[in-house]
């Protein structure tokens, strides 16, 4: 078989999570969706923010990146 430059693709199939958030959340997720709005001239919905904000917060995390990285290397 031949060796490709680019590794087989990840699972990409969407999950779908429900959360139940407080009033004050909710009104700082329409406050950012605004301002992304504002910066960016693209009105975006919540719903498709938070996946990113997540995204964002679980790579500028440190020390989970390297307790991720630590179990990954664990693994193989």
């Amino acid at each position: 078989m031949a060796e490709l430059k680019l590794g087989k693709l990840p699972d990409r199939t969407p999950v779908k999570l429900s959360i139940t958030i407080t009033p004050d959340l909710q009104t700082d997720l329409q406050s950012y969706a605004t301002m992304y709005a504002e910066t960016y001239g693209v009105e975006e919905p919540i719903a498709e923010l938070v996946p990113a904000m997540l995204v964002s917060f679980l790579e500028g995390d440190r020390s989970f990146v390297r307790a991720r990285e630590a179990r990954r290397r664990g693994q193989k």
